[in-house]
């Protein structure tokens, strides 16, 4: 009893004083900016790079990341984290420039003034909309309160632990804006990287640095066919896997795009890159190796588990708020993404030019927060909660990025066409990688190959019906790029 009152009043504290000092820091800004949208969504262009970097690293590392990678109790889920490098280059050498050219406050935004026409951009933005809603949001918010469950060894239901973290992440998305979501990420991110690089530490101390008995499949990175990510994946649809998350996905660049400058930006995303190469491949699979080895093949509670047992009370409580803070600002990162996706490219562009952007962010973010809840039931069905993520998202991945791809390589595509090859890859990728689908034993290929298959294919079908049936002629041009030099 004595031990769970030191747990409990360390994690108040310690969330507490994360809350506060965000609160200094975002104290005394201009909520009453004439541009409300670069206010709220872009933090009036105003973050340094270290909030960048900050923001960037734990929006993505969370505790889908952190339970479900480690649910997997393997090392071959760190190629995830590596190839990410690849996908945070590219974010800042090839989308950022153009994203600051055309003084985006969306990535859909560029897709508008590529092919001018504003439906490719609602299209799009409705599809990231669906992505956040019915993924993203529900399954950090599953993961979130199954790890505190699993850490507390607590009795109460996971879904009151669920209505919690949605209660404060949205008390932070409709008041914060992107301001107070950016500045708690950096903050919560210095607490979560350093306490998850002591986990890491402990857990190899627990047991004394020996991997005797864990089977070699779950310690290599060259992963066979039946493995989660078969080697060969990596030269097919890993590299692209990145290069929309990280390049095109409003939740993260959004991020980037909130930087007084470019130059400062790229630092972030630097800054970013290197903790992600540095530091998050050991914390989302040693602990979880570990725990293979401590107890067994546990699946998605390897990673609560191993931090409850190597961790004392005190610190348990510190990690505990750390996690907490990670949930919350994935949470709300991604309820201020999505948000901005529906009143600056869809609610502006088809109901109100001037709506009050607080007052309706707050719907939006509202409406999120129930359908997230209500789509916790789904998730707890999973068998690893990161392997499903990834397997849905692939229905929205490739065929988006397709439509960025040609719209930054091509001049004279109809906004149709590329608006087909979207509805056409999400059709295809759910018919070849669906268990339901009757084309799915047929194919029988990993879904990350399926991606690059889809990706290649809504290419191919965006300049076919451009040209066949808008009788328009592609031209493949680098001028973007030849200008930024």
């Amino acid at each position: 009893m004595f031990s769970s009152t030191i747990q409990v009043s360390v994690f108040v504290f310690v969330t507490a004083l994360i809350g506060f000092l965000t609160y200094l820091s975002c104290r005394g800004q201009n909520r009453n900016a004439q541009n409300q949208n670069r206010e709220y969504f872009l933090a009036g262009g105003g973050l340094a790079w270290y909030f960048v970097a900050g923001s960037i690293t734990l929006t993505n590392l969370s505790t889908d990341q952190l339970v479900g990678m480690n649910g997997n109790q393997m090392a071959l889920l760190a190629l995830w984290e590596l190839s990410a490098v690849v996908g945070l280059f590219v974010l800042a050498k090839v989308f950022l420039p153009v994203y600051y050219r055309f003084k985006c406050t969306t990535t859909t935004e560029l897709l508008e003034q590529r092919y001018h026409d504003k439906h490719i951009r609602a299209v799009i933005s409705a599809l990231f909309f669906a992505g956040s809603a019915l993924i993203f949001c529900p399954a950090v918010i599953y993961s979130g309160s199954l790890f505190m469950q699993s850490m507390f060894n607590v009795e109460l239901p996971l879904m009151y632990i669920a209505v919690i973290f949605v209660i404060v992440g949205a008390l932070y998305a409709i008041f914060g804006g992107l301001r107070a979501v950016a500045v708690s990420d950096t903050y919560s991110g210095v607490l979560l990287l350093s306490m998850a690089v002591l986990v890491v530490i402990l857990a190899l101390q627990a047991i004394d640095y020996n991997f005797d008995g864990i089977p070699q499949e779950r310690l290599t990175l060259i992963g066979d066919d039946e493995s989660p990510i078969p080697w060969h994946t990596l030269l097919t649809g890993m590299i692209f896997i990145q290069m929309f998350y990280w390049g095109t996905n409003q939740v993260i660049t959004q991020r980037a795009m909130a930087a007084p400058s470019l130059k400062e930006a790229q630092k972030g995303v630097f800054a970013a890159a290197g903790i992600r190469l540095l530091i998050v491949p050991a914390i989302i699979v040693i602990p979880g190796i570990v725990s293979y080895k401590l107890f067994g093949d546990i699946g998605d509670s390897a990673y609560g588990k191993i931090v409850a047992t190597v961790l004392p009370d005190w610190l348990s409580g510190v990690f505990a708020a750390a996690m907490a803070a990670a949930v919350l600002t994935t949470f709300n990162s991604n309820l201020n993404s999505a948000t901005a996706l529906y009143v600056c490219d869809i609610h502006e562009s088809y109901i109100n030019k001037t709506p009050n952007v607080p007052k309706l962010s707050g719907y939006v973010t509202v409406l999120l927060c129930v359908v997230s809840l209500a789509l916790i039931p789904v998730y707890q069905q999973a068998d690893s909660i990161i392997n499903l993520v990834q397997k849905l998202y692939g229905l929205l991945s490739m065929p988006i990025l397709s439509v960025f791809i040609v719209g930054l390589l091509f001049r004279n595509v109809h906004a149709f066409a590329a608006i087909g090859a979207v509805l056409f890859g999400v059709s295809i990728y759910a018919l070849m990688s669906f268990e339901a689908s009757p084309l799915y034993a047929p194919f029988g290929l990993h879904y990350i190959h399926l991606m690059f298959a889809t990706l290649i294919s809504c290419v191919a079908f965006a300049l076919i019906v451009n040209r066949v049936v808008f009788n328009q002629k592609a031209e493949f041009s680098l001028e973007l790029y030849r200008k930024e030099a």
